[in-house]
């Protein structure tokens, strides 16, 4: 059962550290116990982790929140080059632990007020969650980073947009409520072929391949597709494979050429520009725009 936290935003929440960290070696995470919220993002490899005898796998473009006051360890050894983003923060008000019976409630209760974007003064954050945006929020956390790292006039910057990234996953944890509610209605299969093209987009996967793979017919599927999700199938396809190109592009030293082979596209030049395309920006660009990003090996 998934648990979920739940603390008002009236004041912003408090921002202490955030950094990447990379091991070139196999290793596997310390023991320990801290007083704050951890919050980690997979992005290279498989970080093995426990807390409260409940054993995580995260996965590159999962969110994991590690709860204060309870110990967390390493279970299994990782494998080398393994890497995940962390942050750690306080609430600025109290906060609850809340279940997947008392989420649903409040989800409910906010799809029946009208008004509850501008009503609502809470954030709601799941202990484990794969996002459907992962770059939006991995886009904000460079910028997190930048900020801290760049000594703006303010400390407070750091709070204010910590706070932002934390509502934007809660907006995507409340779409992906408002997604599974729809797949309970007949869309499950669709549900089930975003889930694999999503582990799968890295390869050079085509519409037919998906077709073939779920048993549809190619034009049926691929009008289904459109009509659930807002995009068609290729743009799912390079929507979430730039997805993984920009982490490449703010976390690695890695060429353009390399980043478009590692994310399935062999012609470095429709790489560049379907990257334009998407992103209004270049590769080298797009770079550019986040350069500091504190790193550690231990």
């Amino acid at each position: 059962m998934n648990k979920f936290l739940k603390t008002k935003i009236l004041r912003p929440i408090e921002f202490i550290s955030g950094g990447q960290f990379i091991s070139e070696t196999p290793w596997i995470h310390t023991k320990r116990t801290i007083d704050s919220f951890e919050l980690i993002i997979g992005f290279n490899k498989t970080l093995y982790i426990e807390q409260k005898q409940m054993k995580y796998e995260v996965n590159p473009g999962d969110i994991l929140l590690l709860l204060p006051h309870h110990e967390h360890h390493g279970y299994k050894m990782c494998e080398e080059d393994i890497s995940f983003y962390w942050l750690h923060f306080y609430c600025s008000d109290d906060y609850l632990i809340i279940d997947d019976e008392t989420m649903n409630d409040e989800i409910a209760r906010l799809r029946t007020n009208p008004n509850y974007y501008k009503s609502n003064t809470n954030i709601y954050l799941p202990n484990f969650f794969t996002p459907g945006s992962i770059d939006r929020i991995n886009i904000m956390f460079h910028q997190l980073l930048h900020v801290y790292r760049s000594n703006y006039y303010t400390y407070h910057s750091g709070h204010y947009l910590v706070t932002s990234l934390l509502i934007e996953i809660t907006e995507q944890l409340i779409a992906n409520f408002n997604f599974l509610q729809s797949s309970t209605n007949g869309n499950t299969n669709i549900n089930k072929i975003m889930e694999w093209i999503r582990i799968h987009s890295l390869g050079n996967i085509t519409v037919t391949d998906i077709s073939d793979k779920f048993n549809y017919n190619r034009e049926y599927l691929s009008r289904s597709f459109k009509k659930h999700t807002g995009m068609t199938i290729t743009e799912y396809i390079h929507l979430l494979k730039l997805s993984k190109a920009k982490d490449y592009l703010s976390s690695t030293n890695c060429s353009i050429k390399e980043i478009a082979y590692n994310v399935g596209i062999q012609d470095e030049k429709y790489f560049m520009k379907l990257f334009k395309k998407y992103e209004k920006m270049t590769p080298t660009e797009y770079r550019e725009s986040y350069f500091r990003i504190k790193m550690n090996k231990q």
